[in-house]
This record gives structure tokens, C-alpha cells and sequence, in this order.
């Protein structure tokens, strides 16, 4: 075999090499494009400081969806599928999550709101999801998450959705030293 083609072989295998590493690099920026286009996984800033006054001209009804992660076993849902909530009002909800496994787990909730546009006009001022959430075998608690909805959120939208996903993380976490004899 001459030399010749085994460089362009060479070659044309880095050129691949180059174009595979290109493309997982612009993967993130290209899955916020396509997100931000067809208005999905609007994701939400961490937690808010701010106070304001309430609009009691308007409500805007906000939809509360729970989904596990594959992996993940813990029943999780929140108190109430819905609440009305005047924009500036401050409100909790109350999201209850169950291990019924035999062992302890811990677990990452990564919320998300739609429509996108909307995200930007919701705000967090305490959430379950700003700390990883331990639950020892058949233990069943409470999470909060306390809310406002922006007085600047735009009048055309009247209906928002608040989404978590619950990620098992167990695996993930450090172990536990053990002192040794």
C-alpha cells in the first residue's frame, strides 16, 4: 500500500475527528436555539430578592406539573394542580415527594416554566429545587416552593406552567467517610 492514500486516509479521519468535536461543542447553544423556538423549557433564574406591589386587575393561572426522571422511583406530585395568582402576590405551593424504597436516595428537581417567554416574569423566592432533597426508606415530606408572578409579565399571557423534573442523584453524591479500624 502506497503512502499516498493512507494520508488522505489520515486526513480525511482527523477532518472527522474535528467536525464530531465541533459539533458537541455548538450542541448546547443550538439545543437553546431550537428551545427558545418553539417555546420550551423556559428555564428559571434562582431565587428572587425583590418585592412588589400586587395587580389585583388581573390573574394568571399557574399550572403545576411533577415528572420523575427515568430512574427515579419516588412518588411525586404537588398539593394542587392549580392556583389563580394576581401578579406581585407572593404564593406557596406544596410539592409532596415519597421514597418508598428500602433505602436512602437523593434527588435533584429541575424546574422549568412555560411558555419561555414567560420564565423571565417567574420568580422563585424559596424552592425545594435550589437543594438536593435526601429521604430515607418509606419517608414522605413536604417541599415548598413560594412564588411570584411579575407585575411586568405580559398581558397576553394568562396561563403559566411550572414544571419539575425529579433526577435521582444518589449515585452522584459523595460518599460518606467510614473511619477504618
Amino acid at each position: 500500500m502506497s503512502e499516498m492514500p493512507v494520508r488522505r486516509l489520515v486526513g480525511r479521519l482527523l477532518l472527522v475527528v474535528v467536525a464530531m468535536f465541533a459539533f458537541g461543542f455548538a450542541l448546547v447553544p443550538i439545543y437553546e436555539v431550537m428551545c427558545q423556538a418553539f417555546g420550551i423549557n423556559g428555564k428559571t433564574a434562582g431565587a428572587y430578592q425583590g418585592q412588589q406591589a400586587t395587580d389585583e386587575t388581573r390573574q394568571v393561572r399557574v399550572q403545576f406539573l411533577a415528572t420523575n426522571a427515568a430512574g427515579m422511583v419516588w412518588e411525586f406530585g404537588p398539593q394542587a394542580d392549580e392556583l389563580l395568582v394576581h401578579p406581585g402576590e407572593s404564593r406557596d405551593m406544596l410539592f409532596i415527594a415519597h421514597n418508598p424504597t428500602d433505602v436512602p436516595m437523593t434527588a435533584q428537581a429541575i424546574p422549568s416554566v412555560a411558555p419561555s417567554k414567560a420564565a423571565a416574569f417567574f420568580h422563585k423566592t424559596e424552592c425545594f429545587c435550589f437543594t438536593q432533597q435526601v429521604l430515607q426508606p418509606g419517608e414522605r415530606i413536604e417541599m415548598p416552593v413560594r412564588f411570584i408572578v411579575d407585575r411586568d409579565l405580559p398581558a397576553d399571557v394568562k396561563h403559566l406552567t411550572l414544571a419539575y423534573t425529579l433526577f435521582d442523584i444518589t449515585a452522584r453524591k459523595p460518599p460518606v467517610a467510614q473511619a477504618t479500624p
